[in-house]
């Protein structure tokens, strides 16, 4: 499983920003369409909405790859 790790001021990052910090999208472009797809869950639910706030403790599921917000 992957991490990401929020700064000190940050309460968290946005999903289509994750996906591409954790580099399973080329661009945000791509994020945005795989979330309207249904193609990321996230703490085992699927997630349509492409600027959830990921908080510390969320686990996000993309095309196998599991990553968690810490």
């Amino acid at each position: 499983m992957e991490t990401f790790k929020l700064r000190p001021d940050e309460e968290y990052i946005e999903l289509n920003n994750l996906l591409k910090a954790f580099g399973w999208v080329a661009t945000g472009g791509e994020a945005k369409i795989r979330i309207d797809n249904g193609e990321v869950t996230v703490n085992d639910e699927v997630e349509t909405r492409r600027r959830k706030k990921m908080k510390v403790g969320d686990v996000v599921v993309f095309e196998g790859q599991k990553g968690k917000v810490e």
